[in-house]
C-alpha cells in the first residue's frame, strides 16, 4: 500500500504521540512503546528515513529530557543517561532497518510473510537489545566494577524477555492496525468501482 506524503505524516504524528505517552510514563500501566515505535515507522515509513527517524530519535531524546528535568534531575547525571546513552542512535536504527528492510520484502497478508514479520522482529529487537544493554554496562558508571562478560551475559538474561514483550506488544498491535487499514483501503476500493 502506497503512501501519500499527508498519511505518512499522519502516522510519524501519531507514532510520535504514542511514544510520548508511554515514555513520559505519564499512564502508569502503559510500557514504553519506543523500541517498538522504531520498528514500525521503519515499516510504515520505510523511504523516509532521512527525515524522519532522526526527528523520531531528537524528540525520543527531548521526552527524555523533558521528564529528567521535571524530576529536579540534571540531564547527564540521570541514572540512564551515560555514554551508552549516545547508542541509542544504532540502537533504535536496527528497529527501523527491520522494520524497513520488512516493508521492501513483505508480500502481502500472507502467512509467510507474518513468520517472516516474527524472525525481522526478533532479530532487529535482539541487536537493539545488545547494543543499548552492552554500551550501558560497559560505558555506565553506574554500572559498579569489576564488569566481566560473565557479568554481562547474566544481565542480558535478566532483562531481555520483558523488553521482547513489550516491544512484540506493540509491533503486534501496530500489524493489527495494518491489517485493519489494508482492509478498509480494499473495501473502500471495491465500494467506489461498485458506483461506476
Amino acid at each position: 500500500m502506497a503512501l501519500t506524503q499527508t498519511q505518512r505524516v499522519g502516522i510519524f504524528a501519531a507514532l510520535i504521540l504514542v511514544m510520548a505517552a508511554t515514555r513520559i510514563h505519564h499512564f502508569n500501566a502503559l510500557p514504553d512503546a519506543s523500541w517498538g515505535i522504531f520498528f514500525l515507522a521503519g515499516f510504515w515509513l520505510r523511504g523516509s528515513a532521512r527525515w524522519a527517524f532522526p526527528v523520531l530519535m531528537a524528540a525520543a531524546v527531548l521526552i527524555d529530557y523533558v521528564v529528567i528535568t521535571d524530576l529536579g534531575i540534571d540531564f547527564w547525571s540521570h541514572y540512564c543517561v551515560s555514554a551508552g546513552y549516545w547508542f541509542l542512535v544504532p540502537a533504535y536504527g536496527a528497529l527501523w532497518m527491520g522494520g524497513s528492510w520488512l516493508a521492501k520484502r513483505q508480500h502481502g497478508l500472507k502467512l509467510s510473510t507474518l513468520g517472516m514479520a516474527v524472525a525481522v522482529l526478533l532479530v532487529s529487537e535482539a541487536a537493539c537489545y545488545v547494543i543499548s544493554n552492552g554500551s550501558f554496562y560497559w560505558l555506565s558508571s553506574h554500572v559498579p566494577a569489576p564488569k566481566s562478560f560473565a557479568a554481562w551475559f547474566e544481565n542480558l538474561g535478566d532483562w531481555y524477555l520483558p523488553f521482547l514483550q513489550t516491544t512484540a506488544l506493540y509491533a503486534g498491535l501496530g500489524a493489527v492496525l495494518h491489517v485493519l487499514a489494508l482492509q478498509v483501503a480494499r473495501v473502500s476500493q471495491h465500494h467506489g468501482q461498485a458506483q461506476h
